[in-house]
């Protein structure tokens, strides 16, 4: 059985004023933005103990890190500052509880399975992988630029267990790829999901984010298929373009809790 988590940086305010309007949600934990307000390079020791206490205070959890990098990991320029920065969010992610953090890890295309930058990518994730078993949190790659099945290309590539995967539903139907058959294909990887919705805008030739349980995403289908695996993982509401942020975040709540 899932829980369910709120991205902080959805509603569009300060951490601390953040976690008492999403425990009022009902909300059980929440996502931290490590390139935020919050910055694993700039937290103390004593700073990491406040952030915990604050979580404590609201009864909150850290279902997920999101840690954005600028590149992806097939790209040369800065790859090693780049795999050093998130193997600081893995250890940043474990001292709050959390296993998941989660990134888009750059183009994937298994065509190119021969170029240097397919080989760079894969090097990459061996490297992060084998600090993650160490670290005790692991890097799950954001889905929407690729299909479920590229991704899985990918992972298969990898030695087992090194990276997971943060399925991101209306990502998926934003760029033209079914989150259903996705979820279908990567189910066994799937981490952490977030709680997402899109419909397709054939004028603009690709797909505009709406409100939760008002797009083309079936999360009863994806919840089963899920489910049938024990997932125990978080679903985090996250929602980029809403008029009322806190508003449309406590009915997407609410509306994960009546399909649960």
């Amino acid at each position: 059985m899932y829980s369910i988590g709120v991205q902080i940086a959805s509603l569009k305010m300060p951490f601390k004023q953040a976690l008492p309007r999403i425990a009022e949600m009902g909300a059980a934990a929440v996502e931290i933005d490590a390139r935020g307000e919050l910055k694993p390079s700039q937290l103390s020791q004593t700073g990491m103990r406040q952030l915990r206490k604050m979580l404590e205070d609201h009864n909150l959890k850290v279902s997920a890190v999101r840690f954005r990098t600028r590149r992806g990991y097939d790209q040369e320029a800065d790859l090693q500052r780049r795999i050093d920065a998130t193997k600081e969010a893995l250890r940043f992610a474990y001292q709050l509880g959390c296993h998941v953090v989660v990134n888009q890890v750059g183009p994937i295309d298994p065509e190119a399975k021969e170029s240097p930058g397919w080989n760079r990518l894969c090097d990459s994730l061996i490297d992060i992988g084998q600090f993650s078993q160490r670290a005790g949190a692991w890097l799950a790659m954001e889905t929407g630029t690729e299909s479920g099945e590229d991704m899985a290309a990918l992972i298969d590539a990898l030695p087992e267990g090194h990276v997971l995967v943060d399925l991101n539903p209306g990502n998926l139907i934003i760029n033209g790829f079914s989150a259903t058959e996705a979820t279908q294909v990567l189910s066994r990887h799937i981490a952490h999901i977030h709680a997402n919705d899109a419909v397709r805008d054939l004028a603009r030739g690709r797909g505009l984010e709406v409100q939760l349980g008002r797009g083309s995403v079936d999360y009863p289908a994806i919840l089963g298929i899920v489910e049938e695996l024990n997932y125990h993982g978080y679903l985090t509401v996250t929602r980029e373009g809403a008029a009322d942020p806190v508003g449309e975040v406590a009915l997407a709540v609410e509306y994960l809790k009546n399909i649960g």
